[in-house]
């Protein structure tokens, strides 16, 4: 008998009430810059140019198989992504009236975000410990 090995992957960091806002304000702000794509196909797009920043994923989206390998991708490419509560309210933090399953932050020349950036990445990787 064979034996099948199952890669290991890390559970996946749902963000609490206090980092959510953070989160959601910050993608507001990459919304203001021109930073910000949304659609789980802009982010996979993304994430296979190596562009990707940070990666938010709505936790109620149904059915899951929609966003389901983008955590993997964002693992092989070495990408900080985090779940938020709701796709209506990534939705909103995105600029839209309609429900958005994931969003990305994109990488840009003399971002203003960058500082912004890097202390969201600490506090998500803070999740995973």
């Amino acid at each position: 008998m064979q034996k099948i090995e199952v890669p290991r992957i890390k559970p996946s960091p749902i963000a609490d009430a206090k980092l959510q806002t953070k989160i959601l304000d910050l993608l507001r702000q990459a919304l203001n810059y021109k930073q910000l794509k949304k659609g789980a196909n802009e982010v996979l797009k993304n994430l296979d140019k190596g562009i990707c920043e940070l990666v938010i994923l709505a936790a109620d989206c149904d059915p899951i198989e929609i966003v389901a390998n983008i955590p993997i991708k964002c693992e092989e490419k070495n990408v900080s992504y985090c779940f938020v509560s709701t796709q209506a309210s990534l939705g909103r933090a995105c600029g839209i009236s309609r429900p958005v399953v994931a969003a990305t932050i994109v990488q840009s020349e003399g971002s203003q975000l960058k500082t912004q950036i890097i202390e969201m990445k600490d506090l998500i990787d803070q999740l995973f410990i």
